[in-house]
């Protein structure tokens, strides 16, 4: 069975990816993005990892105020992202990392955001409790992506996560079992989104 690509091949395909991504994905996450970074509230003062920031499409919805770092595995991504950031007037400093593998202290951000990363990377768990390590207790995490409900079968997105997975993204993580593998996180709100509920837009806090 083919597996998950590892970050080598991860930033490879997101390479290849990055000319026509924002023509591919950005109108139809446009509005999920904002309304889930709308639950920021006020961010003046705070400091906000954006957490596979991509090529940026989360950037214009961004509220000014705070500190804003977004990382990702991917340098042709990063150069969009810079572009990106340039047109909103937002700074964001960029930097080249792995979501599993996160290059900062324990406890230095207010809000992680997790936009499209966690069915993407080859672990979930890993990507997940690294964001929970970096954030302070009281934090927020912010993810949107496609997860499977927990019990259902779903036998085609299933079977066509290997494949997908070797070129964009995983169709068959149950985010409940994630979530069960990061003990003292409280989930706020989970909402069904794109593709009848398949996106699910869901904050998270860190406990003390």
């Amino acid at each position: 069975m083919l597996e998950r690509l590892m970050p080598a091949g991860l930033r490879w395909a997101y390479t290849l990816w990055s000319p026509v991504y924002d023509w591919v994905v950005a109108s139809s996450t446009r509005e999920s993005r904002r309304k889930n970074l709308a639950s920021l509230g006020d961010v003046t003062g705070r400091m906000i990892l954006l957490d596979g920031i991509g090529t940026g499409l989360d950037v214009p919805w961004l509220p000014k105020g705070a500190r804003y770092v977004g990382l990702d595995l991917t340098p042709a991504m990063l150069r969009r992202a810079r572009q990106a950031a340039e047109r909103a007037g937002i700074d964001v400093s960029l930097q080249l990392g792995d979501a599993m593998r996160l290059p900062y202290r324990d406890r230095v951000f207010d809000a992680v955001l997790l936009h499209l990363i966690l069915a993407v990377v080859p672990d979930p768990r890993a990507a997940l409790a690294e964001a929970v390590r970096v954030v302070k207790p009281g934090g927020r995490l912010l993810i949107l992506d496609k997860f499977l409900r927990s019990g259902r079968s779903a036998p085609m997105r299933r079977l066509l996560s290997p494949l997908l997975g070797r070129v964009a993204t995983g169709t068959d993580v149950v985010f409940e079992e994630v979530l069960a593998s990061c003990p003292g996180l409280r989930v706020v709100s989970d909402e069904p989104d794109l593709a009848g509920g398949w996106f699910r837009r869901i904050v998270l806090v860190r406990g003390t």
